[in-house]
């Protein structure tokens, strides 16, 4: 079992507020995501910066994309990223058009998908999921449990790279012990931090005290 990675997600709503953040916790963290908020607010140039700032890191760009698969992602690519998301009510199409012009495709879960979907996005080729617990859900009092760590499991068993998002904190890591995560992203546990260089360092901690 690998150690999972750590992905710092940059949902801000201004590049500047981004690179701030980036400047202070971007050595620390594996990868870097211009989170959906960014990429609404500022675009690609949001990837642009990233990629200028880590050439080195697998960059992230969270579009979420429904449509134009090849056109979202040709962006993304010549942007700078490495990776981008899909939306899972994307059709599998949409799906194929974006893998051919970028490195790495994620397909974020959301809603009410079914593992006959995620059948399907193994077969096209498809080798990354993001599981999620919604912002809104978690605003409306959701929280991580039994149901999705079961979920979580199944489509690891399934062959998935499997990372976990959405009000992560320290104490969350350690319910996914035994569980072949592939990475873990943050978003306000680091960004929203006084001090996101140590935030990241805990979650780093925390990652390979129970990974090893």
């Amino acid at each position: 079992m690998n150690t999972p990675n750590l992905q710092i997600a940059l949902d801000n709503s201004s590049l500047d507020d981004a690179l701030r953040t980036i400047k202070e916790a971007g050595s620390i963290v594996d990868i870097v995501e211009a989170g959906t908020i960014l990429c609404l607010a500022e675009g690609m140039q949001a990837v642009k910066c990233l990629r200028a700032l880590y050439p080195d890191k697998i960059v992230v760009a969270d579009t979420k994309c429904a449509d134009a698969g090849a056109t979202v992602a040709k962006n993304c690519k010549d942007a700078g990223a490495d990776w981008m998301t899909v939306i899972c009510s994307a059709t599998i199409a949409t799906m194929k058009a974006a893998m051919k012009e970028i490195d790495e495709l994620q397909v974020e879960l959301y809603g009410d998908w079914t593992y006959e979907q995620a059948q399907q996005w193994l077969d096209a080729g498809i080798s990354q999921v993001v599981y999620h617990q919604s912002r809104d859900a978690l605003l409306a009092g959701e929280t991580w449990g039994e149901k999705d760590l079961i979920k979580v499991k199944k489509l690891v068993d399934m062959g998935f790279k499997v990372s976990v998002t959405g009000g992560l904190k320290l104490e969350t890591i350690k319910l996914f012990k035994g569980i072949d995560v592939y990475t873990f992203i943050a978003g306000r546990s680091i960004t929203g931090t006084e001090d996101p260089a140590q935030a990241a360092k805990d979650f780093q901690d925390e990652i390979r005290r129970i990974w090893g």
